[in-house]
């Protein structure tokens, strides 16, 4: 006849007890206390003893049977990469966050924080643009996934700096097209940036770089339209001195 592992263990226990005249007391299982686990973790962080704290947030994890404070850990897991400046760990543990719990209260936060590292890594239209493009895509994510999150307007200045950026760049690189004397290409630049960013606060020099290609390519009357254009809508650019002077130059189309 089998006898059960348990049975085994139990008969082994009483039977030390009985050799020794004392009654044996299996002790409980510790009771664990995840909010306090989780002020000890956030102390940890506040102390920079990151690597510490997310051994704790971790424990939390695996042993909050509530489930309460179990979120809550992970988010602060991200947390603590972010604030060790480890940003591509902290992205990976943020949008772990937003898997495992797509509708928590803090899921918009978890987003904004994707974005805005993201945000923080632009230095400039020559080296920004990249991440510009990607903290733009978060940014509008995040209007996207989570219409009521408290971040609205501040978000609404963030996209509009991340686009004018890549507006940036975009004229940067028409304007070196320019300078080769590849005006096609140029072209190809500027009208892309007139359509992808037409509210771009340097339109006015996008028009004029416009009118100076076509009028080298021998397109007067997309020179003339372009030209006209700034003249009519920015007439106080101090842009339109340049433009007439481009218009003026600009040779009539043979009919």
């Amino acid at each position: 006849m089998k006898i059960s592992k348990h049975f085994f263990v139990l008969f082994v226990v009483c039977c030390l007890a009985s050799c020794s005249g004392k009654v044996a007391v299996i002790p409980p299982l510790e009771d664990f206390d995840a909010e306090k686990s989780f002020s000890r973790a956030n102390k940890m962080i506040s102390d920079k003893d990151y690597s510490d704290a997310r051994a704790v947030l971790l424990e939390i994890k695996n042993r909050d049977l509530s489930k309460k404070i179990a979120p809550l850990a992970q988010l602060r897991i991200a947390d603590s990469y972010a604030k060790e400046e480890e940003f591509e760990k902290a992205v990976a543990e943020y949008r772990k966050f937003l898997e495992m719990y797509p509708d928590h209260r803090h899921a918009s936060y978890a987003q904004y924080e994707i974005a805005m590292i993201y945000f923080n890594q632009i230095e400039g239209p020559e080296r920004g643009y990249g991440g510009a493009a990607m903290a733009l895509a978060e940014f509008e994510k995040l209007k996207k996934d989570f219409p009521r999150n408290p971040y609205k307007d501040i978000v609404e200045v963030r996209i509009e700096k991340c686009r004018n950026i890549m507006a940036d760049y975009e004229l940067l690189v028409g304007e070196f097209y320019i300078k080769k004397g590849s005006y096609n290409a140029a072209i190809q630049r500027f009208e892309r940036l007139l359509a992808k960013y037409p509210d771009y606060k340097k339109i006015e020099q996008v028009l004029l770089d416009l009118g100076v290609c076509y009028n080298k390519i021998g397109r007067g009357d997309k020179a003339e339209a372009y030209l006209k254009d700034l003249l009519g809508k920015y007439p106080n650019s101090p842009l339109t001195e340049k433009a007439r002077k481009e218009l003026a130059s600009v040779k009539p189309a043979v009919k």
